[in-house]
């Protein structure tokens, strides 16, 4: 009697860590409230008393049963999408009531394309938050401005939306982040100075904004950033020399803005740079003659400048170039000749003043 009544309390405090608390429950129903997804019924499965079982994107903490888990991701590899033969397509908002669930670790709410409105300012009081994806929406307004508090935030993504305003200055004290997409939004004003502080990140995309002003040096700072992205947006100045010491960085895209000065020759003796874009800007002076036998570009975009002079004999010494455009620009002189690039054709050297050799006429 007494093992079948021990084995009773077992089972009801299994049960209670297993089922989610009436509070989570009911801020989920208040966020599903606020959506409208008509073709594949996913939200369909959010009914019953249990929140943490078989609720379609939510999941749970074994040990607490709270909500830790809501990712729903309209361009989805699961069978539920596959077998509908089709994408996800959802309207509606973010309801606030996200904020309630407070031990929520992952939000991803992305690729929907039809979901508006704002992001809860209120998201910055979830002190476990790690993840931030709504990426592929129609969100606008603002990133909240206090994002920074999110002291365990390692992913903040919002590309592909209408989001507008300035980058939070606050931005920087996300001392865990590790990838940031902010690519594809109407953002403006000028990149956080001191955005060199986030030295855990590895990808800053910050592609297809309006942001003014000029590329912050402490940038230089990320130690670990493999992927820089600041293409198509109003950024003006010159290129920090120091960007061709980060030794990690391998793609650098910097077309398509308004920068000046000359091209450092840091850039292009950076042996672990493989995509480099700085075409469609004001970029003159001289390309540096500085390449050499560890040179290995997949890409390597320099045109529509404003740059002058031969290109540089070293380029020879390199070991691969795959793609190289130099054209409209105001080079002068012969082509030289090397296997690295003998495969390029004659629009990566055309609409300069007097180049010539292969691919173009003799000289």
């Amino acid at each position: 009697m007494e093992m079948l009544f021990i084995s009773l309390i077992v089972l009801a405090v299994t049960s209670a860590v297993n089922s989610c608390p009436p509070s989570d429950r009911a801020a989920l129903l208040d966020f599903k409230a606020s959506l409208k997804e008509p073709y594949l019924g996913i939200l369909d499965s959010w009914t019953g008393t249990d929140c943490c079982g078989n609720w379609y994107g939510v999941s749970c903490d074994q040990a607490t049963g709270r909500v830790a888990d809501i990712s729903l991701r309209g361009e989805s590899e699961d069978p539920i999408f596959v077998k509908a033969g089709r994408t996800g397509f959802m309207t509606g908002s973010l309801s606030p009531s996200l904020c309630r669930l407070d031990r929520l670790t992952t939000l991803i709410v992305a690729d929907w394309k039809g979901i508006s409105g704002s992001i809860p300012a209120c998201v910055v009081s979830l002190p476990n938050l790690r993840i931030l994806d709504v990426i592929g929406n129609q969100i606008s307004g603002g990133i909240p401005t206090d994002i920074g508090r999110l002291s365990r935030l390692t992913v903040l993504n919002v590309a592909d939306n209408l989001i507008s305003g300035g980058i939070p200055a606050s931005i920087s004290n996300l001392q865990s982040l590790m990838h940031l997409d902010l690519s594809n939004n109407k953002l403006s004003g000028s990149i956080p100075a001191d955005l060199g502080k986030l030295t855990m990140m590895s990808r800053a995309l910050l592609s297809r904004n309006q942001l003014t002003g000029s590329i912050p040096s402490s940038i230089a700072n990320i130690h670990r950033l493999a992927d820089l992205d600041l293409s198509a947006n109003k950024i003006s100045g010159s290129i920090p020399a120091q960007l061709g010491q980060m030794r990690v960085l391998s793609t650098l895209k910097l077309d398509s803005n308004q920068i000046s000065g000359s091209i450092p020759g840091s850039l292009l003796s950076n042996t672990g740079l493989s995509i480099l874009n700085l075409s469609q800007n004001n970029l003159e002076g001289f390309i540096p003659d500085v390449f050499g036998t560890k040179s290995y570009f997949t890409a390597l975009d320099l045109s529509f400048n404003n740059l002058k002079g031969s290109i540089p004999r070293s380029i020879k010494a390199a070991s691969y170039i795959g793609h190289m455009d130099l054209s409209h620009n105001h080079l002068c002189g012969p082509i030289p000749a090397s296997s690295a690039f003998d495969h390029l054709e004659a629009s990566s050297f055309m609409g300069n003043d007097c180049l010539c050799g292969m691919p173009l006429r003799t000289c």
